[in-house]
């Protein structure tokens, strides 16, 4: 990781889209970023810059010449300050100053000043969208090296279907993670390949009703993101989520725990790092009805039976493979999660307190212990998950290079 935040400009211009750039702003500093925003005098028709000042905890930047600012240098200074220029909305109107380098406010003064990465995330009407001179000035913008999120298909503010929406924000806030984590220092996971399962599983008693967990799957895919931002290659098996697959991840749906335990098996050859973060399920009805189970007056005993125990599997068979799980626990949490451990052969474990509604299923947030085989805990205070999936992945880099030392030891001793 860098040894100071990602330093972020977010660029707004003026399109209905940007009532988002405030989520986008939000999840970029969840992340570890500072933020500092420029509005198009356009798009402070859609938001307002008192809003985001206050979000950003930076003035926000408008007009090119403000009181009392000295303009000569301000974008210069920013230009120099920022590690990643991000426009989401950018217009038609935006790309295609950018595109043929014109300079008449502040944000095209800063773009054309800027030497770091720039990603820009469209969003227009269908038909502006589809124009020949938009796409040519993204072929433009492409060559001479700007990342382009494309827009979605949705509904839009012209009230038709079409290509335009502007890209989920947790979409684009992961695309510039992995842009901001391509600086060379940065990418301390290139070569390791880590599989990450996230989220809850269902194990269905009729084809209406399931038994399941509040797992949102926010963790996982939290360590996806923050994995791929360091340059690892990365398969997620996923149990049934409402948030967007990562960018460049492998990623593979499932259901039941059955169906994750054949997806962990199937894929974990080629993994050098195991993270197994998904709520799995503990135990699914005996019998599934093929009908809907209807209500009588009598009470309903349901028989259950034991899931396969995916983590213990993976323990027995990971080989050189470094495996890391999870404990959610509601009390003794530490010899819990101690006992795991080592039942289930991990190498590091992280535990925290279920029952928390601040740091516990379906919140933003985190907190808990990460203890490993010799015993020694770590405790990390509340974070954002992303954060704690960074200081997670911090700890298993460590595992690993001391885990090759001691391989390069043993090798050569035995060459003696």
């Amino acid at each position: 990781m860098s040894e100071r935040p990602y330093h972020v400009v977010l660029g707004i211009t003026g399109g209905i889209a940007a009532y988002k750039a405030p989520e986008i702003l939000r999840q970029l500093q969840q992340r570890g970023a500072e933020v500092r925003v420029v509005l198009t005098r356009a798009a402070t028709r859609f938001i307002g810059r008192v809003t985001l000042e206050a979000l950003s905890r930076h003035p926000v930047v408008v007009e090119m010449f403000e009181p009392n600012v000295n303009v000569a240098v301000r974008h210069v200074e920013m230009a120099r300050w920022a590690d990643l220029l991000l426009v989401a909305p950018a217009t038609a109107h935006t790309l295609a100053r950018f595109a043929h380098g014109l300079a008449d406010d502040f944000l095209t003064t800063l773009y054309l000043s800027a030497r770091c990465p720039v990603l820009v995330a469209p969003a227009m009407d269908a038909e502006m969208w589809e124009n020949a001179a938009t796409q040519e000035n993204l072929a433009r913008l492409r060559q001479r090296g700007v990342a382009v999120i494309p827009p979605e298909r949705g509904y839009l503010a012209s009230g038709i279907e079409g290509e335009g929406r502007l890209a989920d924000p947790e979409q684009i806030v992961a695309r510039a993670l992995v842009i901001l984590a391509a600086r060379p220092y940065a990418r301390d996971f290139d070569g390791e390949h880590v599989l990450i399962t996230a989220g809850p599983t269902c194990e269905d008693l009729d084809p209406i009703r399931y038994l399941t967990n509040r797992s949102t799957g926010k963790m996982g895919y939290a360590l996806a993101h923050a994995a791929l931002a360091r340059g690892a290659q990365v398969t997620l098996i996923s149990g049934p989520t409402m948030l967007a697959p990562p960018p460049d991840a492998q990623v593979i749906l499932v259901r039941r725990a059955e169906e994750m335990y054949r997806a962990v098996l199937a894929h974990m050859e080629a993994a050098t790092v195991i993270i197994k973060a998904a709520a799995v399920a503990d135990y699914r009805p005996k019998a599934f009805s093929p009908t809907k189970l209807k209500k009588t007056d009598a009470d309903l005993t349901l028989a259950l039976e034991r899931t396969p125990d995916i983590l213990a599997e993976v323990g027995r068979r990971k080989g050189s493979r470094l495996l890391v799980g999870f404990a959610a626990e509601t009390e003794a949490h530490l010899e819990h999660g101690r006992q795991k451990l080592l039942q289930k052969n991990l190498d590091l474990i992280f535990i925290n307190d279920a029952t928390s509604a601040e740091t516990g299923f379906a919140a933003d947030e985190n907190a808990g212990f990460l203890m490993d085989r010799e015993g020694d805990v770590v405790e990390l205070p509340k974070m954002s998950k992303y954060e704690l999936a960074m200081r997670l992945l911090d700890r298993v880099r460590e595992l690993l290079a001391r885990r090759r030392v001691d391989a390069d030891r043993e090798r050569a001793e035995e060459r003696r």
